[in-house]
């Protein structure tokens, strides 16, 4: 399992408040990095996934993915121009999706979302080393949806939408965004393709640490 030091956890909450301040400008970007800093701790060493076969299961986990996916946006974007895609989003859109598409797995400094496992049994023979913390009992895109609104963070329609079905397909509640039958219905932009292509190739790499 890939383990990180709290030097290289300090460099990645520093490179994420940075990632804030080159692609959202303005009060938006004020109030995001004011919001984050409100759960510094739990965003400083929370894990991306509870299970070691799953992505980045370890302390600072979350940074590492999070950042990972909004370089990775940022690569891919430049992918889809260069294959003609009418553009439909700004750079900010792009970015402020990217790093917000897991916020719901925070929760709080004080109610973390994913919880040491005291179950040694689940931990030697399962790979689970993190329980759920059920006082946070939404899906993950509806928490990060929810978390925002709450701290008074605008949102675009395109990011809005973005982070709700960046997990694609494997979420069976984005069928209806997804699978559309109709020219009307299709999504109008093509932003939660590009984030969810990010947070795919980044969580298959990550998968490869553990």
């Amino acid at each position: 399992m890939k383990k990180l030091s709290a030097e290289q956890m300090a460099q990645n909450l520093e490179k994420f408040y940075k990632l804030i301040d080159d692609h959202i400008p303005g009060e938006r970007g004020k109030k995001l990095k004011a919001f984050y800093k409100t759960i510094e701790e739990t965003l400083t060493l929370s894990p991306a996934s509870s299970k070691l076969e799953h992505h980045n299961c370890f302390p600072g986990g979350y940074l590492d993915h999070v950042i990972r996916v909004v370089e990775g946006a940022l690569v891919m974007n430049k992918v889809w121009d260069k294959f003609g895609q009418k553009k439909s989003y700004t750079n900010e859109e792009l970015v402020f999706s990217a790093i917000n598409h897991d916020l719901g797995k925070l929760g709080t400094n004080e109610k973390p979302f994913y919880v040491p496992n005291d179950d040694q049994w689940q931990v030697d023979k399962r790979g689970i080393m993190y329980k759920f913390n059920y006082d946070h009992h939404m899906r993950v895109a509806d928490k990060s949806l929810f978390d925002l609104q709450r701290a008074g963070i605008e949102m675009s329609e395109a990011e809005y939408i973005a982070i709700k079905i960046h997990d694609g397909l494997y979420e069976e509640a984005n069928k209806p965004y997804l699978l559309t039958f109709s020219p009307e219905a299709h999504l109008k932009t093509m932003l939660p393709h590009v984030l969810h292509q990010a947070d795919l190739m980044a969580s298959q790499i990550e998968k490869q640490y553990n």
